[in-house]
């Protein structure tokens, strides 16, 4: 799904609808009652995001909840993959705070994993030279490794077998500052 909608960018834009969304994609259908307690907000304030997302296509109504009194939510099946097309800064500079505090949550909480996940898991950088041409190729390529992993409908959510769980993968390619090679030559007051 590329989306292109200016006001459907904009209903994204907000730290708890991408928290629902978030919770939905990885546990499957929940009350606003349950995404509140989970998200530590209030179920009026869950209930009214799922209906702004639910307005563009990002969530849909899964029916009652188990005590026939609750709407159910769920991301629709088969998930959609967003592409965003121009979606300007706010948004962009979202989703970037979010997984930067989702990195510094995972560096927060490392030492309380099981050994196989601190060892597992981790954090990689690296500064690679590549054209705009080889830096496409790059991201298909890693696309293309991901893909088979990532959640993509709601019978995915349940087949977590024991020593599973969601992982989140975060890639940006952030070109840096056109930077002049320092050369050979000695500089001035150099030693």
């Amino acid at each position: 799904m590329e989306l292109t909608d200016p006001k459907a960018i904009r209903a994204l834009a907000h730290p708890l609808r991408l928290d629902l969304l978030e919770l939905l994609t990885a546990t499957g259908p929940a009350t606003a009652a349950h995404c509140g307690r989970v998200l530590g907000h209030s179920q009026a304030s869950c209930s009214f995001h799922l209906r702004q997302l639910a307005k563009y296509g990002f969530v849909e109504d899964a029916g009652p909840g188990k005590d026939r009194r609750e709407r159910m939510w769920r991301v629709p099946d088969p998930r959609p993959v967003l592409r965003i097309r121009g979606a300007g800064k706010e948004l962009e500079r979202l989703v970037v705070e979010r997984e930067t505090a989702a990195i510094l949550d995972w560096l927060d909480r490392k030492a309380s994993e099981t050994a196989e996940w601190r060892e597992q898991a981790d954090v990689v950088s690296a500064i690679a030279v590549l054209s705009p041409r080889e830096a496409a190729e790059l991201k298909a390529r890693i696309r293309e490794l991901t893909e088979p992993y990532l959640l993509r409908s709601e019978s995915d959510t349940h087949t977590l077998h024991p020593g599973r769980r969601a992982v989140r993968y975060f890639m940006a390619a952030t070109p840096l500052p056109l930077l002049e090679s320092g050369g050979d030559e000695d500089e001035p007051g150099d030693d």
